[in-house]
């Protein structure tokens, strides 16, 4: 047994449980995809939860990989930064034709209530991105982009609680308006 293969039901289990939901994802369909035997999942994982507790930590590494480039990225200013993060999470709604949503929202979503670990988990995940958009709104108001009065803390939560609520509309209408209107709203109406 590898870390590779550990790291394959992870990369594997994430997809299927993005496309499927967590709990109509089973654990025979992720090893069977991933071409691993039964036995290597409980060499790794203690059972179900413990995989989707790593599971989410790999979501927040993924969403970290791509957003590092662009935090720092000296030529962008701080709301083009914003600006930047936002473009690039919704052609990638788009890429998947408007059906995934957003995982760590879909999760939230559906084990927030069943689940204590996967909750403390999530909340985490959405803390830091909200941490990570209020330190973009400082800069940006240390930049004059933004007038001082700003909330950056409201504003931030605003941003991500918004944005989750337009994923959940545009799985729904299935195109991107939602993510148009949301977008508009927060850097057009709000951050102008």
């Amino acid at each position: 047994m590898t870390q590779t293969t550990k790291e394959r039901i992870i990369e594997v289990g994430a997809d299927m449980v993005h496309r499927y939901g967590f709990n109509n994802t089973g654990l025979k369909d992720i090893l069977q995809a991933a071409g691993i035997p039964k036995g290597s999942f409980y060499f790794y994982f203690t059972n179900k939860e413990t995989f989707g507790l790593e599971m989410i930590d790999y979501y927040r590494q993924g969403f970290r990989s791509q957003a590092e480039p662009i935090l720092t990225d000296a030529s962008l200013s701080p709301l083009n930064k914003l600006r930047t993060i936002f473009d690039q999470y919704r052609s990638s709604l788009e890429n998947h034709g408007f059906a995934r949503g957003c995982p760590i929202g879909n999760l939230a979503s559906e084990m927030s209530d069943l689940s204590e670990p996967f909750r403390q988990k999530l909340d985490e995940v959405m803390t830091g991105l909200t941490a990570m958009y209020q330190g973009l709104l400082d800069e940006a108001i240390a930049a004059h982009e933004l007038p001082q009065s700003i909330d950056t803390y409201s504003t931030a939560v605003f941003m991500v609680e918004s944005w989750h609520g337009a994923i959940i509309r545009m799985k729904v209408a299935k195109n991107a308006e939602p993510l148009t209107i949301c977008y508009d709203m927060i850097f057009n109406k709000i951050l102008r």
